[in-house]
């Protein structure tokens, strides 16, 4: 055999041994093999960091692999931090995380913005949490009547705190103040932890937190008081809580929490992760989990949620141009 032909044999020999390599290799690296970071846009201790807390072992478990999510708070500008870090990171499972509405929706109506819905592959909707009012127990106001009359007897005086500028909380602030002809004092803050802190500290006199969050911090041991929830009936967590509607305030208005990736996943790890979502969400030992936290489930798969975001969307458009909530 000539060295020529020796030289050839040899280097289809080490090409073919590389392919191999790559192909194992490959296998080996089958997702996820490193850890998943969960995104929250909102500070510990709320209602959107406790579900991704109560969710990650479960959709670790669906994953499988030895998959492991390692939540990260990214908290300020009314979430849109934590938006922005989940839309510009890189598209290849390794980082998902919750947006919420309206806050998703209503940032980039109300300002430029570096993320639109449309830049998330959407893996499924996992809670509709109404909106709720509540004080301190002894506090003098204990309904929504009231709080109007001590509204309109303190000018700008009453503190109201929400998770931020065009949140649902402040949305909600903002349709009562208009039926109710008050006018109160808006104070917000980077998540419902801060505004559950801020109200015990007795720094604001009103917290505008979701019915779901509220329950959770009743059941702490805070001494809060609710005065309605913003459901169209009253909700199966709180079924003593009138909603706004009964008291004579025709306002609805609710925080969904859905998880999202950057756009453009792989198809086959996009459709591992709506699995483990979906099946989290039906998971009989998970739903207890969240029945103790007091939370309202509302699963929907990316297309509903995709049709629900869009619909959403183009209502607070209008809202916009009917009652900013932001400088125009």
């Amino acid at each position: 055999m000539s060295d020529t032909r020796r030289q050839t044999l040899k280097t289809l020999a080490l090409a073919s041994a590389s392919m191999l390599a790559g192909v194992h290799g490959t296998a080996r690296a089958a997702y996820p093999d490193r850890p998943i970071r969960m995104i929250i846009a909102y500070s510990a201790g709320g209602a959107t960091d406790v579900m991704a807390r109560a969710m990650a072992p479960f959709i670790e478990k669906y994953l499988g692999g030895g998959a492991r999510l390692v939540i990260e708070n990214r908290t300020g500008a009314g979430g849109g931090i934590g938006f922005t870090q989940l839309a510009a990171a890189p598209a290849d499972g390794y980082t998902i995380g919750f947006i919420n509405t309206p806050n998703v929706l209503t940032i980039p109506i109300e300002r430029k913005s570096p993320f639109h819905w449309e830049n998330f592959d959407l893996i499924g909707n996992v809670v509709d949490d109404p909106g709720n009012f509540s004080v301190l127990a002894d506090s003098p106001v204990r309904n929504l009547d009231q709080l109007a009359a001590y509204a309109k007897s303190r000018p700008g005086q009453v503190t109201v705190g929400t998770t931020g500028v065009g949140s649902d909380d402040h949305l909600a602030m903002l349709y009562f103040e208009r039926i109710a002809g008050v006018k109160m004092n808006h104070v917000p803050f980077k998540g419902a932890a801060d505004v559950r802190s801020a109200t015990l500290g007795r720094q604001i006199d009103v917290a505008a937190v979701n019915i779901g969050e509220a329950m959770q911090a009743i059941k702490g041991g805070s001494p809060f008081r609710n005065l309605g929830q913003m459901s169209q009936t009253r909700t199966d967590i709180a079924p003593d809580v009138p909603t706004f509607k009964e008291q004579g305030y025709n306002i609805e208005m609710s925080s969904l929490r859905g998880i999202a990736a950057p756009k453009g996943l792989p198809a086959d790890v996009r459709d591992r992760l709506v699995k483990a979502v979906e099946q989290t969400c039906t998971d009989p030992e998970f739903l207890k989990v969240a029945a103790g936290l007091f939370t309202q489930m509302r699963y929907l798969g990316p297309t509903p949620y995709r049709t629900l975001l869009r619909d959403t969307e183009a209502g607070f458009k209008q809202l916009w141009n009917e009652m900013p909530w932001g400088e125009k």
